[in-house]
């Protein structure tokens, strides 16, 4: 099975921006935590950090579809490139 992908800058780039933000979003919910702030007003910056990585998660799925899925299948390994994809739909 293959491991990777394909580079495309664009798509690298872009998805390590949004993980940067991500990032920034979740040191804000750890602060609002040690500061005491309102549960509230926490949970709500957790949906979005958890919102956003669903959207990361959709993306890089996309694109492992697009590229890697599509390889093993026209290598004759679709059952073990299918059964890799739904162990990790069950978890999205």
């Amino acid at each position: 099975m293959p491991k990777g992908h394909p580079k495309d800058n664009s798509d690298e780039k872009q998805i390590f921006r949004q993980l940067k933000i991500v990032k920034g979003h979740l040191e804000r919910v750890i602060k609002m935590t040690q500061e005491d702030a309102y549960c509230i007003d926490i949970v709500h910056q957790s949906l979005a950090v958890q919102a956003a990585l669903k959207k990361i998660d959709q993306k890089i799925m996309k694109r492992h579809m697009q590229h890697c899925v599509a390889e093993a299948i026209r290598e004759g390994n679709d059952r073990e490139v299918i059964d890799e994809v739904m162990r990790i739909m069950e978890k999205l």
